[in-house]
């Protein structure tokens, strides 16, 4: 973070994007940021974390928090802590930008607009997959239904996979942030180090590669992450456990001959790469910590709580 006292005119602040599970949110963050710092899959209720994402534009910063989705039901402590790290950052937030699926209204998303009515904070709305909306014209009764049911500041429609009115949401929201210095450094991308980005990407390709199999009980811990030399070149060597909660869970994980957690070790080792643009070797191993999900010392161990 920075105290430097920027020019007067220098705004400065935290939207929080807030909405039901599998809405776009982390597509939408990445697409802003121009950096993949949410990791994103079909399942919903994948973001379990706060993550902070920076935009730096002439006179502003922007620091858009995604969260994990707002949802009713959940029965166990991993959700009820999702929930909680959501309300909050909405509570605390200088914008509350409430994304919806266009021309999709559900429930849940009414509940979301109920927190946001009851939180107080001014927020504007984010119509996120606009490109999807057939026809296209349909928007407009949509968008216009929208703004009967809340005072939002501006509603403003987008498409993250094709780049469609990003600037314009960003001009929007830099409108309504204060005066402010600088939250954050220019050259950070992110509040995130390595360390949690490593064990994202590792979830990501877990959850990708196992589709339905297991559900929400698996976890990742970095045990060890050390530099050393290697053919005269430095890398990184890490060991990292994967966390399943029922001993059933883990051969599926492994897969037969150990071919499924090779092929996410792979496809995460190449990612992993890119992320700290040097070589790195990558050990995985699953471990079963019975019914962590509903384990309050297990949540605050692995940072969910």
């Amino acid at each position: 973070m920075t105290d430097e006292t920027p020019h007067p005119d220098f705004k400065a602040g935290f939207a929080a994007l807030v909405g039901r599970p599998n809405v776009g949110k982390s597509t939408l963050l990445n697409a802003l940021v121009g950096e993949k710092l949410s990791i994103v899959t079909p399942r919903p209720q994948t973001t379990r974390h706060r993550i902070v994402g920076l935009v730096n534009r002439p006179g502003l910063q922007i620091a858009f928090v995604d969260t994990p989705g707002l949802h009713a039901g959940g029965k166990r402590a991993l959700n009820r802590a999702m929930n909680r790290t959501a309300a909050s950052a909405l509570v605390d937030a200088d914008l509350v930008v409430f994304v919806i699926e266009g021309l999709r209204w559900t429930e849940e998303d009414e509940a979301v607009m109920q927190r946001i009515r009851d939180s107080g904070r001014p927020a504007i709305a984010v119509v996120s997959k606009a490109d999807l909306a057939r026809p296209r014209e349909s928007l407009l009764p949509f968008i216009q239904q929208l703004a009967e049911c809340h005072p939002f500041r501006a509603i403003v429609p987008v498409s993250a996979a094709r780049q469609e009115n990003l600037e314009e949401l960003v001009s929007v929201i830099g409108r309504e942030l204060p005066q402010s210095p600088q939250l954050f450094d220019e050259s950070d991308r992110t509040d995130r180090d390595p360390r949690f980005r490593i064990t994202e990407i590792i979830r990501e390709k877990l959850t990708l590669e196992l589709n339905q199999e297991v559900p929400y009980g698996i976890a990742v811990e970095i045990e060890r992450m050390e530099r050393e030399v290697d053919q005269g070149s430095k890398r990184d060597v890490i060991h990292a456990v994967i966390w399943v909660d029922r001993e059933g869970q883990k051969p599926i994980v492994i897969g037969a001959g150990g071919a499924r957690l090779k092929r996410v070790g792979s496809t995460s080792r190449r990612e992993i790469i890119a992320l700290l643009g040097r070589r790195c070797h990558l050990e995985l191993w699953v471990k079963v910590r019975e019914n962590w999900a509903d384990n309050a010392q297990a949540l605050r161990t692995l940072g969910l709580e």
